[in-house]
């Protein structure tokens, strides 16, 4: 069952504020935060390796244990529905098996064109430096995060994006390990309390170039 309610691309993307405060009253279901997460996945990545792993902190406990890690953000961890801990999984390769066989079996792509990629994949993973590594689940986890901040709008929350926080110490703090995941922001989701701001833009002429 679908829950979008805005399908206005363009009112979605410029009514997109950070928004630090929500209604403590609305509680996003299981079901439909499953179903942002599924759209949010529809983002890109490298290799479609999908390193983009997501941690749901919404119990009262779980807020509670996070709070000491977001010290500026203490009002969107308390009022919002969620707070998504987006990470960037180091070993992502594990799964490109899985991936392409899924892709093949549903006729996205020929035997010969896995068992093509498929090593070459491997040994490209193999060869790169932890921070190639990182540079790319880093990227991969920023298209997740904005995709993901866009899907919630269509379903009628607001979300902001929170980089103020505890990187050393997040994934043991969630029970993952320190090594593999790497934190790429975290991300409160719920209904907005207050409308949020306008911000300025720079010019297009500041930022671009043609050639």
């Amino acid at each position: 069952m679908s829950h979008i309610k805005n399908n206005d691309f363009y009112e979605i993307m410029t009514g997109r504020r950070s928004i630090r405060s929500y209604d403590t009253e609305v509680k996003i279901s299981k079901e439909e935060m499953t179903e942002i997460l599924k759209e949010a996945t529809t983002a890109p990545s490298s290799g479609n390796m999908q390193p983009w792993r997501f941690v749901v902190i919404e119990s009262p406990e779980a807020k509670a244990a996070l709070a000491p890690l977001v010290s500026f953000n203490q009002q969107q961890v308390a009022t919002s529905s969620a707070v998504i801990a987006v990470f960037g999984d180091l070993k992502s390769i594990d799964n490109a098996e899985t991936i392409y066989g899924k892709a093949v079996e549903l006729g996205y792509m020929p035997q010969e064109v896995f068992e093509r990629q498929l090593p070459a994949l491997k040994s490209y993973y193999a060869s790169i430096s932890s921070d190639v590594n990182k540079h790319m689940v880093l990227i991969d986890g920023g298209l997740v995060s904005m995709q993901l901040m866009l899907v919630a709008r269509a379903h009628g929350y607001d979300t902001n994006p929170i980089g103020g926080y505890d990187k050393q110490n997040i994934a043991e703090s969630l029970g993952l390990d320190k090594e593999r995941y790497l934190p790429v922001m975290l991300l409160s989701i719920g209904k907005a309390a207050d409308a949020g701001y306008n911000s300025v833009r720079l010019p297009i002429e500041a930022v671009a170039q043609w050639k």
